[in-house]
Parts: structure tokens; sequence; C-alpha cells
């Protein structure tokens, strides 16, 4: 059976404060608090189960679920995955690459996004302003593997005129959950 969410015109459980009817799915003012408490614990924790998100929430477990299906069906929830030490798994070099195209047109740009999202150790990629096109976050084994793959792979991409490599030398912070003070600033706080 279909999940019936608060945008359904489902009426709120009890002990269910009343939601907006059909809130915009990128519109932040479409969250109460309720919704960003999940969105703040679940960012900390999300192996916590429906009952403990409940609680620590203030709200019972019926409701919290309807929720926490509502803000993933509305894309603020992408996914869950485990934070992985890629020291640990043994990917010692994190290097920030930005990469400069030849030419900057739409279809130049796809074919170039869809090569770069094909290579497993780019795990992030950022469409930028300023001088290059986009900014890569590879990570590898050590050296020898990432000039390996900038020689390769990164300069052999479509479009491709020029690679610009910068190493980290030590993760100051990463992985971090997003800021969320911004959606609940001008609401009142929970009595």
């Amino acid at each position: 059976m279909p999940l019936k969410g608060p945008d359904s015109g489902q009426t709120p459980g009890p002990g269910e404060p009343p939601r907006p009817a059909v809130p915009a799915p990128s519109s932040a003012a479409a969250l109460d608090r309720y919704d960003i408490a999940i969105l703040r614990e679940l960012q900390r924790d999300a192996r916590l189960s429906n009952a403990e998100l409940a609680s620590r929430i203030g709200l019972s477990p019926a409701p919290t679920w309807r929720r926490v299906r509502w803000l993933e069906a509305q894309r603020y929830i992408l996914g869950y995955r485990a934070e992985l030490d890629r020291h640990k798994i043994g990917l010692g070099v994190l290097a920030f690459v930005r990469v400069d195209a030849e030419r900057n047109t739409g279809e130049a740009t796809r074919v170039l996004e869809e090569a770069i999202r094909r290579i497993p150790e780019v795990i992030a990629c950022h469409y930028i302003s300023g001088s290059g096109t986009f900014e890569l976050q590879v990570t590898t084994t050590d050296l020898d593997a990432f000039s390996t793959l900038a020689l390769e792979t990164l300069l052999n991409l479509p479009n491709v005129k020029d690679i610009h490599t910068s190493f980290s030398l030590g993760e100051v912070k990463a992985g971090a959950a997003l800021p969320l003070a911004h959606l609940d600033g001008a609401r009142p706080s929970p009595s």
C-alpha cells in the first residue's frame, strides 16, 4: 500500500501538529520544527530506530515515520550511507583537481560531466566559477596511482585542455552535517 504523506491531504495523527497542505519540494519554508529536528537527528545518526528518533524529537513513532517518509519523498533526504575512513581502506591520497575545458558549450559540458561521473576515484565534482570548469575531489591509494589516473584518464577526458592539482596534507573537517540553523532561526523554539 503506498504511503500517504502530509502532502496528500492526510489528517495529522494524534500528537502531530498540522502541516502545510502542499509544500513546495524545494522550499525550506515548508519545514516545521519537527521536520528540522528529524533532519538534524538523522544527520547525526542515520541508524536511529524510528522509536528512538521519535523520542528525540518529541513525537510519537507513527507521525515521526510519516514525516521521515515525506522528507524522503520530497527529496529533503536523498539517501542513507555509511561514512568510511578512507585511510583505513587504503585510500591515502586526496587531491583537488581543477579541470580546464577547451570550450564551454552546453553539449561539450554534458559530455565531460558524463565522463567524470563514470570515474570511481572522483568522489565529488562541482561546476565552478572563475578559472576552470570543474573542481574534482579525487582519492587514490598513493601518488603513483594518482599519477596514473591523471595521465591515463583525467587528461584524456573529452574536451579537457589542462588539469591543476593540489593535494590534501591533512583533513581538518570532512563529512560534516549540513547547517540547519537558518531553517529554524525565525521560528519560535520548542517549549
